[in-house]
């Protein structure tokens, strides 16, 4: 397929566009009502972690530790937004992005006391004000993972009242905030938090004991229940929901015990979260995989828990082939001669779709669903000032044909976030894996923007003119 979209005008019709990103002409994706954006996260991304009264997280912690994160990379400069967020979105608005899903550092705006923290407050408030200037739908995650270390030391997302204290956080956020916000996303990714943070110690804090997990995913979820009322108190004209990471899981071959074991990996990445949220239980499943394991929950909890949401965010990026491991669980059987990327992940966007779809026919009660992240890491390259992430758009492209293929199955998917805008600090694994449709020279702070980048503009600027 041709892989210049130079020579495609923009005012020609969908029918006839043939460069390597633009959507077939019958997409879903051409709907004006179908929100395309990017998305971020406040630490992978902010830098100025000791600035205007910001207080240490559990990264800080965490990336300052030898032997956690990739060559000791921390998040202490990132791609220092906090100081170029002006230059940044006038980016967002200049690609003509229409969505921008951002999180709020909780240790920026709130004091451990309690107090908030009115520099680090001013700062959002510029920011989404800028964002609205330029007319573009602010999505704001409360929680991407940087929980304040004066918490964690408390006990952090094991003590049950680290659930209370993010309530007191979103009661302040969506005070402060109100009507500068069009989607509030309480958490991001619990299973992340939960799972990789407690169960088996690759995330902040680092912790490894499988109760540990299940007892943190509790608490989070219990965040989020106690915090959506507060939400809806506060700013009622906004939507409010939760991001989670997806995982589809299939079967190594057609035996019951490989396909039982398909099951439970998506039973306990996918259910252990969705099914407290929209069905008010856990899935008895997961503690016939983790024995043991079950949280303590009071009375009430689970009511707490499944408030109704307005949407639900999705992150997908990859697919886990399974196998029975002979027991009670599954091992990974990683499939030859397959896509993969930068991570190691392989490349499958048919799980997107089935996801999407499986979902439908198991929860009645499914809300509207975003993707609010999907994308993929590249050992991307500046070249005579232009950087041609050609496996990045072919990817989005087919990821983007398989949310069509969903719409068409008759799931209510309402907008798409590429994942991320610009280059950052990849959690454990540094700046090494580059995830975004913008490049960023950590060294210059240079910005570049990526072909990917480029043809979604392209794109965005097709739709406007026909609808």
């Amino acid at each position: 397929m041709a892989n210049d979209a130079s020579a495609v005008s923009d005012t020609r019709s969908p029918q006839s566009l043939a460069d390597p990103f633009t959507p077939a002409a019958d997409s879903s994706l051409w709907r004006k009502n179908f929100l395309l954006g990017a998305a971020t996260a406040s630490y992978q991304i902010e830098g100025a972690v000791a600035e205007d009264g910001r207080l240490p997280s559990i990264w800080d912690t965490f990336s300052a530790t030898p032997g956690k994160v990739l060559a000791g990379d921390t998040g202490a400069v990132a791609c220092d937004h906090y100081h170029r967020w002006q230059e940044d979105v006038d980016m967002l608005a200049g690609l003509g992005l229409e969505g921008y899903r951002l999180s709020i550092a909780w240790p920026r705006v709130m004091g451990a006391a309690g107090a908030p923290n009115r520099k680090g407050l001013d700062f959002y408030k510029r920011l989404l004000a800028r964002l609205k200037e330029k007319g573009i739908t602010t999505f704001v995650t409360l929680y991407h993972w940087d929980l304040p270390q004066h918490l964690e030391d408390r006990g952090g997302w094991l003590n049950r009242d680290t659930a209370y204290r993010f309530a007191d956080y979103a009661d302040l956020m969506s005070r402060e905030l109100a009507g500068s916000v069009d989607a509030w996303a309480t958490l991001n990714e619990p299973w992340c938090s939960a799972y990789l943070g407690y169960g088996n110690g690759h995330h902040a804090p680092g912790l490894a004991d499988g109760r540990f997990a299940t007892q943190a995913m509790h608490h989070l979820l219990l965040a989020h229940g106690l915090a959506v009322p507060v939400l809806r108190a506060n700013d009622p004209a906004s939507q409010k929901g939760i991001v989670a990471n997806m995982g589809r899981g299939t079967a190594n071959s057609d035996s019951a015990a490989d396909q039982r074991a398909a099951h439970l990996f998506e039973v306990q990445h996918n259910a252990w979260i969705l099914d407290p949220l929209l069905k008010g239980a856990y899935p008895r499943d997961l503690f016939e995989l983790w024995p043991g394991t079950e949280p303590l929950v009071l009375d009430g909890d689970l009511q707490t828990i499944a408030a109704p949401l307005d949407f639900l965010g999705v992150n997908y990026y990859f697919r886990t082939n399974l196998a029975s491991d002979g027991a009670h669980g599954f091992t990974e059987v990683p499939p030859e001669g397959v896509e993969r990327t930068q991570m190691g992940w392989e490349v499958h966007p048919d799980g997107l779709r089935d996801l999407l779809t499986g979902f439908r026919k198991t929860y009645a009660n499914l809300p509207p669903i975003y993707i609010t992240e999907n994308g993929m890491a590249s050992d991307d390259k500046v070249t005579d000032g232009h950087v041609d992430d050609t496996q990045r758009i072919a990817f989005l492209k087919r990821h983007l044909a398989a949310v069509d293929q969903a719409i068409k199955a008759g799931v209510d998917v309402r907008g798409y976030f590429l994942w991320s805008l610009m280059d950052n600090f990849e959690w454990a694994f540094g700046y090494e894996r580059r995830f975004g449709v913008v490049h960023v020279d950590y060294a210059t702070q240079k910005r570049t923007i990526k072909r990917s980048a480029e043809l979604v503009a392209k794109f965005l600027r097709e739709r406007k003119l026909l609808t």
